[in-house]
């Protein structure tokens, strides 16, 4: 009898690594610890921006568990993969901290079928039941439709405030893993699929 090890696929890390990242970050904010304060202030300010735009954040993020061998078997991730995985981690962990700002309960919550907090789950909540409200799902669509992911972490920046706005949570880490599955080849329309339904 042979046993299979399920390797984790570079968007699940890349996931697992933000998911991870924001918790702690965001526990440590919510019990107002100076560093997680500062460290907030300082994400905000890449929130919509690509990871080589803002030297600021460099190494303000610990991505080095996406630098190292998965722990159950596997080979450490090539060149593309990392930064496909790192990019969707800083756009991920600065947009929760535009979403965290000034909010006294935490906005990255986890996605659970009970309670759907994916980004389609979440820009769903900002209608009003039974209606469709076309800003909105403008800006929704424009974000599936982004060309680029520094085009699309600004759209997804415009959705966010808006999320902020009405205190509706988001599950950061599934969002990490959608983002670096967005860059992969064919991975776009998987991703606007997921939105789709979770919307």
């Amino acid at each position: 009898m042979t046993t299979t090890v399920s390797i984790p696929t570079v968007r699940a890390r890349a996931g697992a690594v933000a998911s991870r990242l924001i918790t702690r970050l965001q526990n440590d904010h919510l019990a107002d610890r100076p560093h997680a304060v500062a460290a907030l202030a300082r994400l905000r300010r890449g929130a919509g921006k690509e990871f080589a735009q803002v030297p600021d954040l460099w190494g303000l993020l610990d991505t080095g568990p996406l630098h190292e061998p998965p722990a159950d078997g596997g080979c450490p991730l090539n060149e593309k993969e990392l930064s496909r995985a790192e990019d969707a981690v800083h756009v991920a962990a600065t947009l929760w901290a535009l979403h965290q700002q000034s909010r006294s309960r935490g906005m990255h919550q986890l996605d659970r079928r009970e309670n759907p907090r994916g980004l389609g789950a979440a820009v769903r909540r900002l209608m009003p039941p039974g209606d469709i409200a076309e800003p909105v799902l403008k800006r929704f669509v424009r974000a599936g439709n982004a060309p680029d992911l520094a085009t699309l972490a600004q759209r997804l920046r415009d959705i966010v405030v808006l999320l902020r706005g009405d205190d509706i949570e988001l599950d950061y880490g599934l969002l990490a893993e959608q983002l670096c599955h967005w860059q992969e080849p064919g991975g776009r329309d998987v991703v606007r699929r997921a939105w789709g339904r979770s919307f």
